[in-house]
This record gives C-alpha cells, structure tokens and sequence, in this order.
C-alpha cells in the first residue's frame, strides 16, 4: 500500500504541471488553421467553403487521434507516444508550407490533426492515473490546456502572420512543437506503480458491477451520450459568428462572443473539476448538461447584442466541464489498464458529434432560413444526453461522501 502514496502527491502535481505545458503546445494545431484561413482562402482564390476543408480535415484527425493515440499510450506509454506525435506534428507543419493546392493543404491538416490529438485524450488518460482525491481537478486542468491553447495561441501568432505569411508561421510552430513536447515528454517516463494501478482496477471493477455493462457496451452507450451533447454544443461555438453577421453585428463581435465562450469554458471546467472531486463524473455531466441546455433556451429569445453577449458567456459557463467529464466516468467505470483506449474512444465521440453538428446546424439554417430550428435541434439531443446519464445514475451504486474511485 505504500506504492499508493505516489497518488496525489507532490510529483502528481509537478507531472500535472509539464502535462499542461504540453497540453498548449500540442493542441495549437486545431486553432492555426483558422488563423491562417483568410490568407489560405486569399493565396489559393477559394470560396469560403473550400477554405473550411482543412479545418475540417483537422477535426478528423483529431477525433481519430484520440483513440488512435489512446491506444498507444496505454501500450508504449506516455513519452514514446508524446514524442511520435511531435515530431507527426512537425512533419504536417513541414508538408503543408510547401502545400500548392488547398487538396494538398487539407492532406497536411489532417496529419497535424491526428498527431495534435496527443494533447487532449491521451495527456488526460495518462494524468487520471496519477490522482485519486483529486483526480477531478487533474482531468480539468489539463482538458483546459485546449481551450488555453486556443485563447493565446492566435493571438501569438497574429503578428508573424502579418509580417511574414502563414507559411512562416507554420515553420515557426514546427520547431516550437519539437523543442518544446519532446524535452516536456522526456520528463514524463516516469510509471505508475504496480500497485496503483492493481487498485484503480479493482475500484473501476466494483464500479462496472453496479452498472451490470461490459466495457465495450458502455462504451457505446457513452459514445451516443456524447455525441449527443455536443451536437448541441456545437451550435452556438461553429455558428455564433454567422448569427452575428445575419442578425447585421458583424463577424467582430461574433469573434469576441466566441473568445467569451472559450473563457467561459477553461472556467467552467475548473470548477466542474472540483465538483467532480466529490459528486463523481456522472453527476457533473448532469450538472453540465442541464446548464447547457438551459443556455440553449437563452438562446432562443435573445437577438440584442448585449443579451448575446451575456447568454454567450453562460454557455460558456455552462458547458466546459461536460466532456472532460466523459474521461472521468470512464476512469471510474471501465478498466484502467485500457484507460487510454477507452477515454480516446469516447472523446472521439464527442468531437464527432461537434462535427455533425455544425453540419446539422448549417443544413438547418439552409433549410429554414434561421437558426432558431437548430437551437432546437440541439435542445433534443441535449436531452439524449441527459436521458442516458440519468439511466447510468440510476443504476450506480451509492457513492461514499468525499470520495471518488480510482
């Protein structure tokens, strides 16, 4: 039992620390590309929907990361993995400076996808090995290195992409990338005991019982919910700046309600962590869950700019802690010697769902010629989120104050 020590302790917390670090860098793929699209979309004449197929490209590889890479951690470990996917990361960024068609471009971004994948499933299957009272607060923490990622990075990079073109600032984040991950990651090889990991399985094993699902069924289930929820997460994050643009605000204030609403969320999934500390994974989604779906309703009325506004930053409020709370029922559900596996198979999922439903959102709009439908449509599958979550509470075994399995 002494080996148990190493859970929340003082290195837990340090490891916690370099994991961030490397949670911002490797995530800053996703929010280049949208950085450099105007200019992408200038350089190569492309309608506004050519110049989104990079970024689409990118979401596809970052979902298929997630499990991909998952799966590698949970069989090479943390730091092999970690410094693979740098040095993919930097190859995509090398591949598409000398990209000549946006075909070529979108071949790049999907690379960079995949690999970049390594900073958001996989960091945060790896840092719920290392807490035990704590583990809420861990998996937040470095889920939040996204959104912290997506927060500083444009603005970083803003400046050389005015000076220099988009292409410079791709050189310049390949070689950030590899002399900032693989030194980070060199620093992780460090393996949990034995003995840690005997008694998460044991915890995760008693937990599984009550729910009376094998793995993979759970999986699934898991899967549905958060595809579920973040088609109607999706809404107002790919759409807010279109609705300002037709609602005759501009793309600005769109782009600033979208900063609020990235805010707003590393918030919310700061605090989500620590409720989770002590209610649990499955009653922190719900608590999420049900917020998000009353910021949709807020929606609904609100066409001031001001109200918009406001309604942007509660839903940022409201929905940051939802999918890293995904990882955390996973850790507390599903074996832990496969966490990897199964935290990138769910949070898969979840970015396939924020992908359908920015497609759905728009298919709508096309359709009806406004985006109160799709408001809507995100209300119903917010709802088959929380139907799935209560039907796992209520087939979960009581919970001891205080405390969450391992």
């Amino acid at each position: 039992m002494a080996e148990l020590t190493v859970l929340d302790s003082k290195y837990s917390w340090t490891r916690l620390l370099i994991t961030l670090g490397v949670a911002m860098v490797a995530n800053v793929g996703m929010w280049a590309v949208i950085v450099i699209m105007p200019a992408v979309e200038t350089e190569f004449a492309l309608t506004r929907a050519q110049a989104s197929m990079p970024y689409t490209m990118t979401m596809v590889g970052f979902a298929l990361g997630n499990f991909v890479i998952g799966r590698a951690v949970d069989r090479f470990g943390v730091t092999g993995s970690l410094i693979a996917a740098a040095v993919g990361i930097a190859a995509g960024y090398g591949v598409a400076m000398y990209a000549t068609s946006i075909f070529m471009l979108s071949l790049a971004q999907l690379l960079i996808g995949l690999a970049s994948a390594v900073g958001f499933g996989p960091l945060i299957a790896d840092i719920s090995h290392w807490f035990m009272r704590r583990r809420g607060i861990a998996v937040a923490i470095v889920a939040s290195g996204n959104y912290l990622s997506g927060a500083i990075w444009p603005m970083v990079l803003a400046g050389l992409l005015a000076d220099s073109g988009w292409r410079s600032v791709y050189a310049f984040l390949a070689v950030v990338t590899l002399a900032t991950v693989i030194p980070l990651a060199l620093l992780l090889r460090r393996r949990l005991p034995e003995e840690a990991q005997n008694a998460a399985q044991a915890a995760s094993d008693s937990n599984a019982k009550s729910v009376g699902l094998p793995p993979r069924k759970l999986a699934l289930l898991l899967g549905l919910a958060g595809i579920g929820c973040c088609i109607a997460m999706s809404m107002p994050q790919v759409h807010i700046v279109s609705y300002c643009v037709d609602l005759g605000y501009g793309p600005v204030a769109g782009a600033e309600m979208l900063s609020l609403m990235l805010l707003g969320g590393v918030a919310s999934r700061l605090v989500s962590g620590l409720i989770a500390d002590r209610l649990g994974g499955v009653r922190t989604l719900l608590i999420g869950s049900a917020l998000q779906c009353l910021a949709l309703f807020f929606y609904l009325p609100s066409d001031g700019l001001v109200s918009l506004y406001v309604v942007s930053l509660i839903f940022g409020l409201s929905q940051g802690g939802i999918v890293p709370s995904y990882a955390l029922i996973v850790r507390e559900y599903m074996p832990a010697r496969a966490a990897g596996s199964w935290v990138g198979f769910v949070l898969m999922a979840t970015i396939a769902g924020m992908a359908i439903g920015g497609w759905m959102s728009g298919w709508i709009y096309d359709v009806t010629g406004s985006y109160q439908m799709a408001f809507w449509n995100g209300i119903v599958f917010n709802m088959l989120n929380v139907g799935i979550m209560l039907w796992l509470l209520s087939r979960s075994r009581p919970r001891k104050a205080g405390l969450v399995a391992a």
